[in-house]
């Protein structure tokens, strides 16, 4: 019994299993119907798919956005096509080359032009077969850049320039890189969502060997601005020690670490003693972590610039692209060489990544509860379905009907 504005109000006293009872935080991703949908990634986007050198004469299978395709390299341009002979579906990769310029089914020999997809030659059925001029196989437009193939994936619309969906940085500025392409399992929204997570760097990252020597705050204030297709995380305050009430004191800090900067860095998340690179400079970025569309993350340091690009295998696998780019030219360049195959690559692209793909392994979202600097995650969600349905208006401009996500 209690009295509230006067009046005598009789309270249930609370179970003590109540709490056991209360469904936990969000439930799904309805609130981004597009997003939720994405299991296996976002059409109209092109997507990294492997080192040049790796597509060869021979034709080689690769999966993005759950589709089958067959990539071969025929007088130094790379070509892409759907890997199902439309006879009886075996795979062109399982082929050869019997004509420049085309990919054989091994099967019955029935022969596709790599430019167009038309049917060439039905080899077994001679050289006047009336099968030919009456099929095409479905092609994937393919680009060459920063020393990987890139192929894109859509509805039947024209792909936009490759150099416009990269980083503007790298379109136009000379720069050396250093990368890492890993198949990984778990799905490439955890992988994204992770790479451009508020929180996490902080605590999982603490005993990466990356991190052994550099102070780590443990927590910040941050908020989240968009500039064009990018939305970036500012800093605003690091706190490098916390007071946790009926725990006590908590930090990063360590006797052998550096001691915390004064100041808030925005290029690199702690301060730098080193200048900034100009190229880096001139870009002005308001934030040191930035993620776009289709889930390209951006980490910026003073002397180089880390980039993750999340590709989606299917809904349980995405390939890691990890690239770091160092605006340096001619012998400039050979320290960075140097640096990264001697360490970094280990230390950044494997150790410190690594941890980053074990939470990706065994993340299991929603149902989730969200606590405050998850709010990196919300906007991002929300970044991915605007652009979706902005995307999804225009094709339909075009009078191209893209099928909407259907919500419970």
């Amino acid at each position: 019994m209690s009295v509230q504005n006067g009046e005598q109000v009789t309270t249930t006293p609370r179970r003590r299993n109540q709490r056991a009872t209360k469904l936990p935080g969000r439930q799904d991703w309805s609130s981004w119907p597009h997003y939720q949908a994405a299991a296996a990634g976002f059409r109209g986007y092109w997507y990294p798919v492997g080192y040049s050198s790796q597509f060869t004469g021979k034709p080689r299978q690769i999966t993005l956005l759950g589709e089958k395709i067959v990539v071969i390299r025929d007088r130094g341009t790379v070509y892409a096509l759907k890997d199902r002979c439309p006879h009886r579906g075996v795979p062109l990769s399982e082929g050869n080359q019997q004509f420049p310029g085309t990919i054989s089914c091994p099967y019955h020999g029935w022969t596709f032009d790599l430019k167009t997809g038309n049917l060439a030659a039905a080899i077994t059925d001679g050289p006047s077969s009336p099968i030919c001029g009456k099929v095409t196989q479905p092609t994937y437009p393919a680009e060459e850049r920063l020393g990987m193939v890139w192929i894109f994936v859509g509805d039947g619309e024209q792909p936009h320039p490759i150099d416009e969906q990269l980083p503007e940085e790298l379109v136009g500025n000379a720069a050396v890189v250093g990368s890492r392409i890993q198949p990984r399992e778990g799905n490439w929204r955890f992988a994204c969502e992770n790479g451009y997570d508020e929180g996490h760097a902080k605590y999982l990252h603490r005993t990466a060997l990356w991190r052994l020597l550099k102070p780590m705050p443990v927590w910040n204030e941050t908020r989240i601005i968009q500039r064009g297709r990018w939305i970036y995380r500012v800093q605003d305050k690091q706190y490098w020690t916390a007071d946790f009430p009926g725990l006590g004191r908590w930090d990063n800090q360590a006797w052998f670490k550096l001691r915390p900067p004064k100041e808030v860095a925005n290029i690199g998340n702690t301060i730098s003693h080193r200048e900034t690179n100009p190229v880096i400079a001139a870009q002005e970025f308001p934030g040191f972590a930035s993620v776009s569309m289709p889930g390209v993350l951006r980490i910026v340091y003073p002397t180089f610039i880390h980039y993750e690009f999340y590709v989606p295998v299917d809904a349980g696998n995405h390939l890691y692209v990890g690239v770091m780019a160092s605006f340096q030219r001619g012998w400039r360049a050979l320290p960075f060489y140097a640096k990264y195959l001697g360490f970094v690559r280990w230390l950044f692209h494997g150790q410190f990544s690594g941890q980053d793909k074990w939470m990706v392994e065994v993340t299991d979202a929603p149902p989730e509860k969200l606590y405050r600097p998850d709010d990196s995650l919300l906007k991002w969600r929300k970044l991915a379905e605007d652009t979706c349905e902005e995307r999804v208006e225009r094709l339909a401009g075009q009078g191209i009907t893209v099928a909407l996500p259907e919500v419970d």
